[in-house]
This record gives C-alpha cells, sequence and structure tokens, in this order.
C-alpha cells in the first residue's frame, strides 16, 4: 500500500518557500493569539495563503475530542474555552484587511452544545468589527444537535459548510466517531433553515474509494441542495495517520468537477491540492455573479 513517504507524484510538489507577506501575517497571527487550521492541520497551502494575507481561523481551542485517521489536530483532553478568541480573531480580521474568513473549529463534544455558542459569537463579533467582510462558517457536526446547528445558522454568515469528507464505507476507518448520515443531515439543515443562503461540502480522494462511490456521494449531497462541493487529494500528515491508498490524477480531479456541474452543483473546486477553506472566496464570487 502507498503512503506518503513514498516520493509523491511531480503535481502535488508545493513551492515551501514562504513569501514576502508570510512573516508579515504570521506576526498579526501572533499579536492577536489565534489558531488557524493553516498550521494545525499542516496544510499544502499555507504558504501561498500566509503571503496572499489570508488565513483560516481554527476556534474552541487546538485540541479535538474526536480521533479522526487522516487530521493532523491533536486530539485528547479539550482545552478550556477561551473567550479571548472571540475579540483576537475579529481584531485579526481587521488587521489584515480580510474581505473573505473563513472560520471552522476543533469538534467539542465534551461541551453540552458542541461549542455552537462560542461559534456564533465569533462570527458575530467579526461583522460587527468588520461589517464588511463576508465570512463562512466550517462547522463540526455538533453531534447532531440541530439546535446547535441552528445557533450557528442564526448568524450573519455568507456561507455554510461541513465536510462530508468520504464515503460511507469508511466511516469507521477514517471517521469512527462520525456518522454519514449525520453529516448529509447537518448539510441538509443549512437549506432547510435558510433556503437562500448557499451550502457547502467537500471530500477527500486516496483513501482507498472507488468512482462510483464518489459520484454517490455527490449525488447524495445535491439531493440536499448543496451549492459548493471541493474535491481534493488526501495527504498522510504522519506515520500515525492512515496511509495514502492512491495518488489521484489531475486529469480526474477534472472529470470530478464536470460530473459536479453536470449535477447542479453551482460551483466546484477540483484539484490535488484543493482543500476546503483554499480560495473560498473564489467560489462565493462566482455564484454571486452568476445569480
Amino acid at each position: 500500500m502507498k503512503n506518503d513517504y513514498v516520493k509523491k507524484p511531480d503535481w502535488l510538489k508545493v513551492n515551501a518557500f514562504p513569501g514576502e507577506n508570510y512573516m508579515n501575517v504570521k506576526n498579526i497571527l501572533d499579536s492577536c493569539n489565534v489558531n488557524t487550521v493553516c498550521d494545525e492541520a499542516l496544510c499544502p497551502n499555507r504558504g501561498k495563503c500566509f503571503n496572499e494575507n489570508t488565513a483560516t481561523f481554527i476556534i474552541l481551542g487546538k485540541v479535538c475530542s474526536r480521533h479522526c485517521a487522516f487530521c493532523n489536530v491533536t486530539s485528547g483532553l479539550p482545552q478550556c474555552v477561551d473567550d479571548e478568541e472571540i475579540n483576537g480573531i475579529a481584531q485579526a480580521v481587521k488587521k489584515l484587511g480580510l474581505q473573505y474568513v473563513v472560520i471552522t473549529s476543533v469538534t467539542r463534544d465534551d461541551l453540552e452544545d458542541g461549542g455552537s455558542a462560542h461559534f456564533a459569537k465569533c462570527i458575530n463579533s467579526i461583522k460587527q468589527m468588520n461589517p464588511t467582510t463576508h465570512i463562512e462558517g466550517l462547522i463540526p457536526d455538533f453531534n447532531g444537535n440541530i439546535k446547535a446547528v441552528h445557533r450557528v445558522l442564526d448568524t450573519p454568515y455568507t456561507v455554510m459548510d461541513h465536510n462530508i469528507e468520504t464515503i460511507p464505507s469508511l466511516y469507521q476507518k477514517i471517521r469512527p466517531e462520525a456518522n454519514y448520515q449525520q453529516s448529509l443531515d447537518v448539510i441538509a439543515e443549512f437549506k432547510k433553515y435558510k433556503p437562500h443562503n448557499i451550502s457547502k461540502s467537500g471530500i477527500m480522494l486516496g483513501l482507498g474509494e472507488t468512482r462510483k462511490e464518489v459520484k454517490q456521494v455527490m449525488k447524495d449531497l445535491r439531493a440536499i441542495d448543496c451549492d459548493i462541493l471541493t474535491i481534493g487529494q488526501y495527504l498522510r500528515p504522519s506515520k500515525q495517520h492512515t496511509p495514502v491508498h492512491e495518488y489521484i490524477h489531475p486529469g480526474v480531479f477534472d472529470e470530478y468537477k464536470e460530473i459536479g456541474l453536470d449535477l447542479g452543483f453551482k460551483y466546484v473546486e477540483s484539484s490535488p491540492l484543493t482543500r476546503s477553506s483554499y480560495l473560498a472566496h473564489r467560489a462565493y464570487t462566482h455564484i454571486i455573479d452568476n445569480k
């Protein structure tokens, strides 16, 4: 079985050298004492994003209550919720001059509301301090608590996102504490509760899925009126994570994009280095421009 310690194909090589603006962004993030999924998840695009003056913020601490086999975010006993995050992130958005920002979080099954109240406060704080900024919320499943989902949906967000991550048959291996149908139900609630707002989800490839299974996930998402889909290559963060089963050729990602558009997604971002929050503003802009 292949893994990330076998030479990666050329299409997965990225320039790791940070650009001129990289340290400026790092310094602003550090001064505001905020965390980014860019660093915590070892995103391959973080150098490019930081240099382009953008980042994806991660809230509710740096420790996740779940143990997904693909994710580099630390698992274990979660930290106390830090209310300083609320103002810190709003300040970071202002200092960076962001017009589009993505907020995500670790999963907090230890909290009665899954951290939804804190999530909502962070979005509201950003909007109050940065009224013209568009906000994308990338939420966990809140253990299927629909009231918690509604709490975040009641904020002035622009796009709401929950990643389906993989095919149903791989959930026990890849997301053992999650449930495929539960994640679908959360995404479905986005449109049920706010029919005119934009919904989004994403899936990783290279974990052992078949093309038929990927297409079925896409159909499942369209059946609940999901607007935006991201498709990217799984990259193994360490030896402790599940191995890469296959490196998918860029041409296959192009094929999935066409399939997704034919199914009715309003926007599909599909490439080996695609991540849920990477170039997120581009999808929103495309949808608004084509209304």
